[in-house]
């Protein structure tokens, strides 16, 4: 029997205006804070998927937290209040089709235990397929329109996120956050809300999406030969979106991907699939989308602002 592998990628089109209605405080308990500008959440992994827990409206559940997000997405299923009564909707874009009616809402405050993010759009969609494949309660998506204004500590090895809130240059109010050591960073290009990295499959130069989200790697089907030889398919797979459509594809193992001479990666779990519809919808010419696969191997700190991946070295020798 067929896997069943979701692939949350809800990069979003511009909005179409938003209601003056309000939500009320979400927060996240199990945060820990270490000044006024700084937090750091634990986080489970559901399958591949990183989540984290959040309340809001007396109700606890779930957000994944997404890079492939334009904004803050909340599950219709759970908003069902909120959505009733608005009719102003917008389009957003999965990775495989366009979600029809999502509604937008405004947030009056949005606040991680002691750090305040206020006035910032969400939209409500049914997320409700994504709930009961991953088993859990699921009130949302965290996407960029939350996270720019951070520098984001991803750390696979300890299962926690750091959020430090930055200025407009980039820099961290708070200095000095880290006690690991920073080892090497590179360079992205912010297409919209979707980094954009130049990685190598042996000497074929590529370009990149980076989407915490993703839960296999995905490689463009239209590339070139040279860099195809290195995709090792072993089986087929079935994705499915954001708005639940369902695709088959091809799964196996990418080889031989760096990001410079010292920064490579072991074979990578990937499928093969089309995602030229994406690249059209969003004017990008990706060739691949890189996330999972990505950060267990990377404990990666992504800066929005200066446009950079830093990475922190391991302290432990993995496999």
């Amino acid at each position: 029997m067929q896997r069943l592998i979701f692939i949350i990628l809800l990069l979003t089109l511009p909005f179409i205006g938003f209601s003056k209605e309000k939500f009320e405080v979400i927060s996240f308990p199990e945060a820990e804070v270490l000044n006024e500008n700084t937090t750091r959440i634990p986080f489970k992994l559901v399958d591949h998927l990183i989540v984290i827990e959040a309340e809001l409206l007396n109700q606890k559940g779930n957000f994944i937290i997404d890079t492939g997000s334009e904004r803050l997405m909340l599950n219709k299923k759970h908003f069902k209040t909120y959505s009733a009564n608005l009719n102003k909707t917008r389009e957003t874009s999965g990775i495989h089709n366009l979600i029809d009616n999502s509604i937008e809402k405004r947030l009056r405050e949005f606040i991680i235990k002691d750090l305040k993010i206020r006035h910032k759009n969400s939209d409500i969609i049914d997320l409700s397929h994504i709930e009961l494949s991953k088993k859990m309660r699921l009130l949302g998506i965290i996407g960029y329109n939350i996270l720019k204004d951070y520098e984001i500590f991803i750390d696979m090895h300890l299962n926690q996120i750091t959020l430090s809130r930055v200025n407009a240059k980039g820099e961290k109010l708070d200095k000095n956050i880290y006690l690991e050591r920073l080892i090497d960073s590179v360079d992205f290009k912010l297409k919209k809300h979707t980094i954009v990295l130049e990685a190598y499959i042996d000497d074929q130069k590529m370009k990149f999406g980076l989407d915490t989200a993703a839960e296999y790697n995905q490689l463009n089907a239209s590339i070139n030969k040279k860099a195809l030889k290195h995709f090792f398919p072993k089986r087929r797979l079935m994705l499915v979106g954001a708005s639940g459509k369902r695709i088959e594809v091809l799964a196996g193992k990418l080889y031989r991907v760096k990001l410079t001479e010292s920064i490579y990666f072991a074979p990578m779990k990937t499928t093969l699939t089309n995602l030229n519809r994406m690249n059209e919808a969003f004017g990008t010419s990706l060739d691949g989308l890189m996330g999972y696969e990505f950060l267990r191997q990377q404990r990666t700190i992504i800066n929005y602002q200066k446009e950079k991946l830093y990475f922190v070295e391991y302290p432990l020798n993995r496999e």
